[in-house]
């Protein structure tokens, strides 16, 4: 992606507008985006400067330029007083005054009240009816879109701070996550009449600015109306492509990967078009070169963008290339050392690496800026899990939802740790609260199967991993559960299916990390997990099918040197050398770092130095040393039992089976002889 001088001086002044629209009507997150991307692109030379202004002396800036509809600039001009007074209210957090200065409630009420609410006419007396329905014909108030806007959206903010705090408290018995804001009904009725109106071309209308399509939106996504909130929202960026709160309402709607191919033709085809596609991608975990590449390039518009720089570090993490992702997050912290965005995941991804040093560092840092930030509590939350304090962290879980009660990360790491307290009621509470929240979290669907499989619940333990394995598609974790599940219910044959789907999976994930930073080309001699292995082995054994069985048991003690019979084992359904998932992902499996498992496995996760002795290749190995004395291949069965009694596993039953094999050979031996 390679802009021109011009192009670069366009983006800024588009950008600058935007800072200052968007601040206008109290756009705070829309603005900070807007304002952070403006000043991650190279800074100007002063020719660029004067050449950009013809008459330095009298330049106006097109953000501070009048508006350019007549119609609106002239209510913007009569409104200007009651427009700076609503604004202020605002900003200091009075949003009931602030839409009171424009639409006060009686107002509202005459506008809005159903028309069963007014007195029923008598039949027959026809002059109570018409009086009746006559008191609805109130026309809406004539006010500017910008005033408009904020009055509503003020409405909107209202209602959810009052929904807060209605709420009980978190967890507790009471709480059921069923509080609505009131105020959205009211917004919706209003615009719905105001779009309606406009479109019937009654009067003469000055053109949409885009942003109250955008509030439609977003009223309509909060009352679950998804298909025409996404309507609204395509057309608010389309009329004002760089508000990025409407980019972000957009993709918390699109929730397949084919849904987001539908869309994109459709929107307008600009550089922000080309970044809701890349954030979008990495939130439905989609890994490939293609994606690689596209973050790439507008990294070389927006060299340090920390917005930008914490998508590549998000698809590293999401591609499990953790080290390459711990990297990332630590030069975003260089740079922007007092940013807080997107700081729980790394501290995810600092747990998952065993790296309490920097957990702790991380853990400080955020609480030194602002302990009261929904991220800080995440942050510190895990860092008392990585030390154990499994109740401490619960306590600052709950606390980053008592600020902010849609964060993700909080319900999801709270299941985890209810799990390891043992309270699985609680658990599934918190993941289901987390699936309301995001239905794309894979995590959550994920901890739910666990959940009810540790209690032997695994009809819908099955259910739940499908739901996660849907999500993430060519992640072994997922479809290694939904076999084991599979396993435990008797269904060997779809068992056996998973695990080979797992076994695949991890291979994706393997030779495909070298395109999201990872130290170089990867070896397709990885090994397997000798566990999936073990697994698949054993469900064919179930099913009497030995040459199967014996086929796997034999790729599963290859692993302890790197598997490198795999290329010639040919694997069943996979064909060729498959990879093994060696990273367990804290955020996929509750407590997976506490033992320090996890950071052993990062560091296995590149090369083919093989597993060495496990459980599993042990079994594997008393397998088929059982299987060699079946088929009377006494010398086999001695040479796998006695490698079992050098690795310590199992030692008394491999001396007593080398004994058997020692006595059955004497007779073969003399008979030769």
């Amino acid at each position: 992606m390679v802009f021109t001088a011009k192009e670069f001086l366009q983006l800024r002044e588009t950008l600058q507008i935007a800072v200052v629209k968007c601040s206008e009507r109290c756009l705070y997150q829309s603005t900070k985006w807007a304002a952070e991307l403006l000043n991650s692109l190279p800074p100007l030379s002063v020719a660029d400067i004067a050449s950009s202004q013809n008459t330095p002396g009298t330049y106006v800036h097109p953000a501070f330029a009048p508006n350019n509809d007549p119609i609106e600039a002239a209510l913007e001009a009569k409104e200007l007083g009651q427009y700076l007074l609503a604004k202020s209210f605002f900003d200091c957090k009075e949003f009931d005054r602030c839409a009171a200065v424009f639409l006060p409630e009686s107002l509202l009420a005459g506008l809005l009240a159903p028309p069963n609410d007014a007195s029923s006419p008598v039949p027959g007396d026809k002059g109570k009816a018409t009086a009746s329905s006559s008191s609805h014909e109130v026309t809406l108030p004539v006010l500017s879109q910008k005033s408009l806007f904020l009055a509503l959206y003020a409405k909107v903010i209202s209602g959810e701070k009052r929904k807060d705090e209605e709420s009980e408290m978190i967890m507790g018995p009471q709480d059921l996550g069923t509080i609505t804001n009131k105020q959205l009904l009211v917004v919706s009725r209003f615009l719905k009449r105001w779009f309606d109106e406009r479109g019937s071309g009654a009067g003469e209308s000055s053109a949409s600015q885009g942003f109250l399509e955008y509030l439609y939106g977003m009223v309509l996504a909060k009352e679950k109306n998804d298909e025409e909130a996404l309507s609204y929202l395509k057309e608010s960026v389309q009329l004002f492509p760089w508000n990025w709160g409407a980019w972000l309402e957009m993709t918390n709607l699109i929730s397949r990967v084919e849904q987001l191919n539908i869309v994109t033709p459709k929107l307008p085809q600009n550089i922000m078009s080309f970044i809701f596609h890349a954030h979008t991608a990495v939130n439905l975990y989609q890994q490939g070169q293609d994606l690689a590449m596209s973050i790439n390039d507008l990294i070389s518009v927006f060299p340090t963008s920390s917005f930008i720089l914490t998508c590549k570090a998000l698809l590293n993490y999401h591609s499990k290339d953790l080290m390459a992702a711990e990297q990332d997050f630590s030069n975003i912290l260089a740079l922007h050392p007092h940013r807080l965005d997107a700081l729980d995941h790394y501290s995810n991804i600092l747990y998952v690496l065993n790296l309490r040093p920097k957990l702790a560092f991380l853990a400080h840092l955020c609480s030194s800026i602002d302990k009261f930030r929904p991220e800080s509590c995440v942050v510190i939350g895990n860092y008392y899990s990585l030390l154990s304090s499994h109740e401490k962290a619960v306590q600052y879980f709950r606390r980053a939802l008592t600020l902010d009660r849609s964060c993700l990360s909080a319900w999801t790491l709270m299941g985890h740790e209810y799990v390891e307290l043992k309270n699985t009621h609680a658990a599934i509470e918190s993941y289901r609260r987390a699936v309301d929240v995001n239905r794309r979290d894979y995590r959550a669907w994920y901890g739910l199967g666990q959940t009810y499989e540790v209690l032997e619940m695994h009809a819908y333990a099955l259910w739940y991993y499908k739901k996660a394995a849907g999500l993430r598609p060519w992640d072994g974790k997922m479809w290694q559960a939904v076999g084991s599940c599979l396993q435990k219910m008797g269904r060997d044959r779809d068992g056996i299916k998973a695990l080979k789907r797992a076994l695949l999976a991890d291979s994706y994930y393997d030779t495909s990390a070298s395109s999201f930073g990872s130290t170089g080309p990867v070896d397709r001699m990885t090994q397997m997990d000798p566990e999936v292995l073990l697994q698949i082995a054993s469900m064919y054994d179930r099913l009497e099918e030995e040459d199967e069985a014996k086929a796997y048991m034999e790729l599963c003690v290859a692993q302890e040197d790197g598997g490198a019979a795999n290329a010639e084992a040919g694997v069943g359904g996979g064909g060729g050398t498959i990879l093994g998932d060696s990273v367990a992902i804290h955020a996929d499996s509750p407590g997976a770092g506490s033992d320090g498992e996890a950071g052993e496995g990062a560091e296995r996760a590149v090369g083919n130095e093989g597993t060495g002795v496990t459980v599993a290749t042990s079994k594997a190995r008393m397998w088929l040393a059982k299987y060699s004395m079946r088929m009377e291949d006494y010398e086999t069965a001695t040479r796998l039992a006695t490698e079992l009694c050098q690795d310590g596993v199992e030692v008394e039953e491999a001396k007593a089976l080398i004994r058997e094999a020692r006595s059955r050979m004497e007779p073969v031996n003399m008979m030769e002889s």
